[in-house]
């Protein structure tokens, strides 16, 4: 059985700084605001599916330790909200997963990948079912 590796990673070129970040933020990043605002702003749009195929992601969105966006090739967005937070996923932002489908579904497991001293495997996590969501601001 042939078995897929797929690595979805957001490489960030911002830099951190306290510039132009509020003292009432209670030291969240400007980056980290609009992933928590990107994550309430979410509207569910239909059912939520067991599985999405892979030839249909466009990229990933890590939105938090339990949240992840996928963006697929049509336009849509479906929301992956883990049962459980995966430890620093949301920090390292990027995950790897694997499997011998032409599928990811809610029984599949995702592993952090962390970038400290290079790349290597951190926390592994189930995920959920993939809700389709829409962002009313940005209709």
């Amino acid at each position: 059985m042939r078995s897929a590796i797929i690595i979805f990673a957001s490489i960030s070129l911002l830099a951190c700084t306290n510039s132009g970040v509020d003292p009432s933020s209670a030291g969240h990043t400007p980056r980290q605001e609009r992933k928590a605002a990107r994550i309430a702003a979410a509207q569910p749009a239909g059912p939520a599916q067991d599985c999405v195929d892979l030839n249909q992601i466009r990229s990933t969105e890590v939105l938090s330790d339990q949240v992840i966006d996928f963006h697929l090739r049509n336009g849509r967005v479906l929301r992956n909200t883990l049962p459980y937070a995966c430890p620093n996923l949301g920090f390292e932002e990027g995950f790897s997963y694997n499997t011998s489908l032409s599928r990811l579904c809610s029984v599949d497991v995702i592993t952090v990948l962390e970038r400290a001293g290079g790349l290597r495997r951190g926390a592994s996590c189930g995920l959920g079912k993939f809700q389709p969501v829409t962002f009313p601001d940005e209709e």
